[in-house]
Parts: C-alpha cells; sequence; structure tokens
C-alpha cells in the first residue's frame, strides 16, 4: 500500500497549516512547526500528522471550505488508504520512518469550518481505537518518527511493516 505525499505543511502555531517546499522529519516533528497547544498536540508520539487528500477532497465537496494543511496535518497524502492504517503501523515518508501511534482527536479549533465538521471525521468508534469505524482515518492519524529524514511534496509514502 503506497501513495505520495502531495504537501508538507507547517505553522507557528494552530490552524491552518501552511505547505513548505519540503520539510526534515525529526523526533519531534517537522522542524519549524510549533503546535499552538503543545500539552494536546505533538510530543514523540504526536510528532507528525498525517490526513489524506482524498478525506479533504470529500469533506470539500459537501461544502466544507477547506484546502491542504487547513485541518492541521503536516503530510497531506494520495493514493495510500488511510482507512486502512492502523496503529503499529510503520511507513516510510520520503526518507523518514514513521509508525502511526493514534487517530487524532479534533478539536474546537476546526470549528472554524463549520461546528458539524467534527462529526463527519470523528466518531466514539474512532476514539475506542475501532479501526472498522467509516470515520477511521477521517480526522487524521498521529505518528512518531522511528528514522528522521527528509519530506517533500512528490516522495513516497508506503507501509512497510504492518502490526497485525
Amino acid at each position: 500500500m503506497s501513495g505520495t505525499i502531495l504537501q508538507v505543511n507547517v505553522s507557528a502555531g494552530g490552524l491552518p497549516k501552511r505547505a513548505i517546499a519540503r520539510g526534515y522529519l525529526g523526533e519531534l516533528g517537522i522542524e519549524g512547526d510549533i503546535q499552538a497547544h503543545p500539552l494536546i498536540h505533538g510530543g514523540p508520539l504526536k510528532a507528525v500528522l498525517v490526513v489524506a487528500a482524498e478525506v479533504v477532497d470529500a469533506l470539500t465537496a459537501r461544502g466544507y471550505p477547506l484546502f491542504y494543511g487547513a485541518l492541521g496535518e503536516n503530510l497531506t497524502t494520495r493514493g495510500i488508504a488511510i482507512g486502512d492504517l492502523r496503529v503499529g503501523d510503520r511507513l516510510r515518508a520520503g526518507a523518514a520512518r514513521i509508525e502511526i501511534t493514534r487517530p487524532r482527536g479534533p478539536c474546537a479549533a476546526l470549528d472554524v469550518y463549520g461546528e458539524s465538521l467534527k462529526g463527519e471525521i470523528y466518531d466514539a468508534r474512532v476514539q475506542g481505537g475501532d479501526g472498522s469505524s467509516p470515520r477511521w482515518g477521517m480526522s487524521g492519524l498521529y505518528a512518531r518518527v522511528i528514522t528522521p529524514g527528509p519530506v517533500a511534496p512528490g516522495d513516497i509514502i508506503a507501509v512497510e511493516s504492518k502490526l497485525a
């Protein structure tokens, strides 16, 4: 299972994150990226947020005023079935290696795009870790960085190993 990195995103804190030409994934995330609420986001187990472009595209088609980076993701991907990824899966992202650690629980900051958005991308089953939820992965998946390295649009993102 593989796809490509469509966009690499950072911010000076909070939403949205803006595209950069290339980045470096380190133990605590993409260099230059700052989290507005570091007790909630960031740290070694939530160093990188991955969101599928297909999710953003579907939500935009339903009328949400989104764009790549709007959900606060560091890596916007295309072609990898984010709903099939599970906690513990290891992926190559550019020259880096990452491991999925948990789904992202959407916060009130997303309300700027519509108060109903959180319900579209997250539910109690996702919160409970149930990967069979139709909303699994839609809010994004956090990952830790196993092997630091550069990432850029056009780079491959591919599953290297599945936990189960």
